[in-house]
Order: C-alpha cells, then sequence, then structure tokens
C-alpha cells in the first residue's frame, strides 16, 4: 500500500508539472490563426506550393480532407515532429488544423514551434520560426515577408474553426477538399 501511495503521488506531482509546463508554454507561445478564406486563396494561388497543412485529426479524420494536407495523427506527434520540421523547412507557411482546431490543431502548433525553436538554437534549421513580419488580422494573412533563402522565415498558423468550419464553405469545392462525404456532416456536428 505504501508503494501505491509513493507511485500515486509521483504520479500527481508529474501530472501538476506537466500541467503547469503546458499552461506556460501556452502562455509563452503565440498562436495565430488563419481563416478559411485566406487559407483557400493560398492554396489556389501560384504560391500554394510554399504552404504544407497538417490535419492531425485522428479517428475523426471521415468525411475529407484539404487538398494536399498532410495527415498526421495527433496520437503520432510525439514522433513525428521533429520529422515535420525537417520535411517542411523549406515551406513559407505551415498550417495545423483538427476538427474544430480548438485543442488538438493549437497543441500540434505549439509543439511544432518549440521543435522548430529548439533546432534553430542548435543550428539544425536554416529559418526562424513565427516571423513578426508576417501579419495576422482577422481576415487572414495581411503580409508575408520576402527574405533571402538562407534566412527565410516562417509562419505557423491554426485554421480557424478548424475542418468542420472548412467544410461548411469549400466541402463541396474538388479544387480545395477531397474525398468530401457531406452525408457526415449534416449528422456530425
Amino acid at each position: 500500500m505504501k508503494q501505491l501511495c509513493r507511485h500515486s503521488s509521483k504520479s500527481n506531482h508529474l501530472a501538476a508539472f506537466r500541467q503547469i509546463r503546458n499552461m506556460s508554454m501556452q502562455q509563452n507561445t503565440p498562436l495565430r490563426r488563419m481563416q478559411r478564406e485566406k487559407l483557400s486563396e493560398l492554396l489556389l494561388s501560384k504560391d500554394a506550393s510554399k504552404v504544407a497543412v497538417i490535419d492531425v485529426r485522428g479517428d475523426d479524420h471521415i468525411g475529407g480532407h484539404i487538398q494536399t494536407s498532410l495527415h498526421v495523427p495527433s496520437t503520432t506527434l510525439d514522433h513525428k515532429i521533429p520529422e515535420l520540421v525537417r520535411t517542411l523547412a523549406e515551406k513559407e507557411i505551415v498550417v495545423f488544423h483538427c476538427a474544430l482546431s480548438q485543442a488538438r490543431g493549437p497543441k500540434a502548433a505549439r509543439r511544432y514551434m518549440e521543435e522548430r525553436e529548439r533546432k534553430m538554437k542548435t543550428g539544425d534549421v536554416g529559418r526562424s520560426t513565427g516571423p513578426s513580419e508576417t501579419g495576422v488580422k482577422d481576415e487572414g494573412i495581411t503580409k508575408v515577408s520576402a527574405v533571402s533563402s538562407e534566412t527565410k522565415e516562417q509562419g505557423v498558423f491554426v485554421l480557424d474553426k478548424g475542418f468542420v468550419g472548412w467544410q461548411e464553405k469549400y466541402g463541396k469545392d474538388e479544387r480545395l477538399t477531397d474525398a468530401y462525404a457531406p452525408d457526415i456532416w449534416t449528422d456530425y456536428y
């Protein structure tokens, strides 16, 4: 019984530490949101190859997905984030989302930004994260600064309202959404 109490106490301390750490990460890592209209504009532009969309939905990855998005379930992020930082290094904009972009999408974006910062400090990545020159207003990105390829900055965003909001406007647009199943969405949310 003493071992169980000690273990339980350690678990409680560890859980409290993680909660405080996660709260401080949330407070110290600003997250910017991108409106669906701005993302659709970017994906249909000649610069679409400069944008990466990361869908972190898990079992709810049904009923469609944004064209060209990468499906990286949130349950795999622990080992996928370093790989994502490497493979997306040349992208100018990275947009994370889940179903509603209230928990998993923002958490994934935060973890990505932190890993990218860590790699920047060790010299593993040639670009910085979260440029201050990339402004975001309610209507989307206002400006992406052009800098040399050595010091290119990367904007990391969370898709406002997630895929639920996306599919409401762009679900039937085959240029933007793949494998859309409208019947799922009428009953789902």
